[in-house]
């Protein structure tokens, strides 16, 4: 009888230990550490990351509150999407060996609706998000010259402060929400 003791919780033991083992090894596969991303792919998430925020605030305002302004000095709501979105394109066509835009800021009155603002916001950003895949990894270390600066820097420079830039209007905009009253997006409890 002891003998059929020992030898189950022996039987036991082993289950215990292997239990343990295999749970440690599958820990470790989860936790198993990821390579970097290469450039381009980093600098296209990030660019990705903001312009799924500013698309989303687009897609989401109402529009009859697309011309609120917090104050009368700045710019409305549209204009800020406007003013962000064109930006995208001193990156965008810089990147492509083009002249950047002519103007900064383009007229709300040739975006009439909240659907004509929120397909230049997209648009903006899938142009600039192909760009970068265009421009690769290797791409991503080649000189242009900022019109700003008439310094060159780094085409993957050069889209950070544009990345930069997006994020600074996003925060804006997200004031412009809670002045308005409303929540922005990715304040919102996740479902």
């Amino acid at each position: 009888m002891k003998m059929a003791a020992l030898v189950t919780v022996a039987v036991l033991e082993l289950a215990v230990l292997t239990l343990t083992v295999s749970a440690q090894e599958a820990a470790k596969k989860e936790t198993a550490v990821k390579p970097a991303p290469s450039p381009s792919q980093a600098v296209l998430e990030s660019w990705n990351e903001v312009g799924r925020k500013l698309i989303a605030m687009a897609e989401d305002f109402p529009e009859e509150k697309y011309d609120f302004k917090p104050t009368p000095a700045q710019r409305s709501f549209a204009e800020q999407l406007l003013h962000a979105a064109n930006a995208n394109y001193f990156f965008t066509n810089l990147a492509l060996g083009q002249k950047p835009p002519a103007e900064e800021d383009p007229k709300r009155d040739q975006f009439k609706t909240k659907a004509d603002v929120a397909a230049f916001v997209r648009k903006a950003f899938a142009d600039g998000a192909a760009a970068i895949k265009t421009k690769g990894d290797k791409g991503m270390a080649d000189l242009v010259v900022d019109p700003d600066s008439h310094q060159q820097v780094r085409v993957s420079d050069l889209a950070y402060a544009l990345i930069e830039h997006d994020g600074e209007h996003y925060g804006q905009l997200a004031v412009y929400y809670r002045v308005a009253g409303l929540v922005p997006p990715e304040s919102r409890p996740k479902k």
